[in-house]
């Protein structure tokens, strides 16, 4: 895959102030089209994706692919139910996952495409935009990982504040190029003191989506009517 670049047209200064107002913006399309297809590509055809859920808190649980592959129904059902438990009163999430290490000697030694967008996100013109779009000059570096919700996976309400992990804004860049809204997935933005009101953003293509933290937000369940994953590199950029 060839080197990530931005999209031309992207207005900086309008962005700023959209965020500046409403705390959180989204930058479509991002990156130069075909690089994004490419990125989407590679999502859709590797294996090493870790679904990852919680129970709790405290407690995170990761299985590959091949682990759950040899699951009986009834050990997947059994999960089904304690996951969907969890998610009735608590924080509860089910996703696949493919995680980027923080550091820039790693991630520069991989040939990982995935590897290089972090890199891309954290330097040069990528994190130069992204500074002035959030109003941080402070921002040092991405984070990332690449996410896929299938029918069943979901996150539930939270705000992303960490003590300690200097988070300044979150970051969902979506890659579906096919995507119906009623297949779920949606990036819900939970209004402040309105506990049955949000806004959703749809799924989309080489549409990156920024907004402050802490905010709360959650992603509704994807629907089994949906005939693929829901993909997406996400982060937060940090100080």
């Amino acid at each position: 895959m060839e080197a990530f670049s931005l999209h031309g047209g992207i207005d900086a200064a309008a962005l700023a102030e959209e965020f500046a107002r409403a705390k959180r913006v989204t930058i479509a399309p991002f990156l130069a089209h075909e690089q994004a297809l490419a990125l989407h590509a590679l999502l859709q055809t590797r294996e090493d994706w870790r679904q990852v859920m919680n129970s709790g808190p405290d407690k995170v649980f990761e299985l590959d692919r091949a682990t759950r592959a040899g699951f009986t129904p009834e050990r997947r059902t059994a999960i089904d139910e304690v996951v969907y438990a969890g998610a009735r009163n608590d924080f509860q999430f089910r996703y696949e996952s493919v995680r980027v290490p923080d550091e820039d000697e790693a991630r520069s030694a991989s040939d990982d495409p995935l590897f290089a967008f972090a890199r891309f996100m954290s330097s040069g013109p990528a994190r130069d935009l992204l500074r002035t779009v959030v109003g941080e000059p402070e921002v040092a570096f991405a984070d990332a990982q690449a996410t896929a919700f299938s029918p069943g996976d979901f996150l539930t309400r939270h705000h992303d504040h960490v003590p300690g992990k200097n988070r300044i804004a979150a970051y969902v860049f979506s890659l579906n190029p096919v995507w119906r809204i009623e297949w779920g997935g949606l990036l819900l933005m939970h209004h402040v003191g309105d506990e049955h009101g949000a806004d959703a953003l749809v799924p989309g293509f080489n549409r990156l989506n920024l907004f402050a933290v802490p905010q709360y937000h959650s992603v509704s369940e994807v629907s089994r009517a949906a005939p693929c994953a829901r993909y997406s590199v996400t982060g937060w950029l940090r100080g």
